[in-house]
């Protein structure tokens, strides 16, 4: 903040010595990048190694070596080596909590978790067939991944103007979109079941039905798809 707020008045400073305007631009850019990149660390301190797969990949390919005596950042505040550290799992928390109660929304993801690994485990010993068993996934963070995967739509509709006229024009979907439209039908699929059952029992049997592309989320990605194709006649809208 003080280094920022010193480039701005260095920037006043060769404003009154009235130099020309593009000068004066490039002078206060110079400036303010330069104070971006100060940092209370010295040049030659390195990131630090916050994921256990490119630890374990460090120590395979013989380099921990190179690592040894290097002054190293400290990690951020959300930097952990937890398993729970994963960027999707951290986005579907934040869609999760409600009133800024994040305690409570890490709380039912760690429950889902749960869930989905009791029920993996309960199936693994009910099959009878060693070939079944190994086709039953026991990590609950791939059935996550997995889920979310098979959520994603390709396209959606989008609503275009033509004539007096409104029109659903089909259009791709962007992976940043494509994901927050998995995520969110997720957990509005979880609170639609039965109010008997808690939010992450409910969500721990959408995950697992998504897994396996079934459910009420793989049926309405379907669906929208279903009307993509219908409205395919309205595809040139996109672009007149």
């Amino acid at each position: 903040m003080w280094a920022r707020s010193g480039a701005v008045a260095n920037a006043a400073l060769l404003q009154a010595l009235r130099l020309p305007s593009h000068t004066i631009n490039s002078i206060r850019e110079s400036i303010l990048c330069n104070a971006k990149k100060m940092s209370v660390y010295a040049p030659y301190y390195i990131e630090p190694i916050i994921k256990k797969e490119d630890l374990n990949k460090i120590i395979e390919n013989d380099e921990i070596s190179k690592y040894m005596g290097v002054p190293v950042k400290a990690p951020l505040v959300d930097q952990t080596s937890s398993s729970f550290n994963n960027e999707l799992v951290r986005k579907f928390i934040n869609h999760i909590m409600e009133a800024g109660n994040k305690t409570l929304a890490r709380t039912l993801m760690e429950k889902t978790f749960e869930n989905i690994k009791r029920k993996q485990i309960e199936r693994y010993h009910l099959a009878t067939d060693q070939e079944k068993k190994n086709e039953i996934e026991l990590n609950p963070v791939k059935i996550f991944h997995t889920a979310i995967f098979n959520c994603r739509p390709m396209l959606e509709l989008m609503p275009v103007r033509r004539g007096g006229a409104t029109y659903q024009v089909p259009v791709p979907v962007r992976d940043n979109r494509a994901r927050f439209l998995a995520i969110k039908w997720m957990i509005a699929a979880a609170k639609e079941k039965d109010s008997k059952m808690r939010f992450h029992e409910k969500l721990a049997w959408e995950l697992i039905d998504a897994a396996s592309n079934q459910g009420k989320v793989i049926k309405r990605k379907q669906d929208l798809h279903r009307q993509c194709e219908s409205n395919r006649a309205y595809a040139h809208y996109r672009w007149s």
